[in-house]
């Protein structure tokens, strides 16, 4: 009996506690500050910038570099500065939620109280529906106008 090569490699096991569900659990990173891809883009922008002005260091040129910048640029939601400034004041005035859900709100721009739930289901119970839309409507607006 002949076998065949597997037709899909086998899943790679997570080691760690790390899971955002209803409880945040982030392992090592659960007290650290957390960006919105729209933030990530323009710190790589600006280091990247400031490496060319400066022409000391070389800026990397290599796949993971050209891939991230692309992946940034397609799913950044807030492509001018002002208005990724704009979300980041709105959120650090979100007392009530850890970076990394404030970070998820901003990167993932919910329509609905309800959506924000179900994508990051920490924030249940944290904020009011009512309060959580307001935040999504305020956020969303700079996505329009800004």
């Amino acid at each position: 009996m002949t076998t065949h090569a597997p037709l899909t490699r086998a899943k790679e096991q997570i080691h760690g506690d790390e899971e955002a569900g209803t409880e945040l659990k982030l392992g090592e990173f659960q007290n650290v500050s957390s960006l919105t891809l729209s933030e990530t883009k323009e710190v790589l922008t600006a280091v990247f910038n400031h490496r060319r002005e400066q022409g000391k260091f070389k800026v990397p040129d290599n796949e993971v570099v050209t891939k991230t910048q692309q992946y940034l640029e397609v799913f950044s939601r807030f492509k001018q500065r002002e208005s990724v400034q704009a979300v980041e004041r709105i959120l650090a005035l979100q007392t009530d939620l850890v970076a990394f859900e404030k970070s998820q709100l901003g990167t993932l721009c919910c329509d609905t109280a309800d959506e924000a739930k179900v994508l990051i289901p920490s924030i249940e119970g944290k904020k009011s529906d009512e309060d959580l839309q307001e935040l999504l409507d305020e956020i969303t607006k700079l996505r329009h106008f800004v």
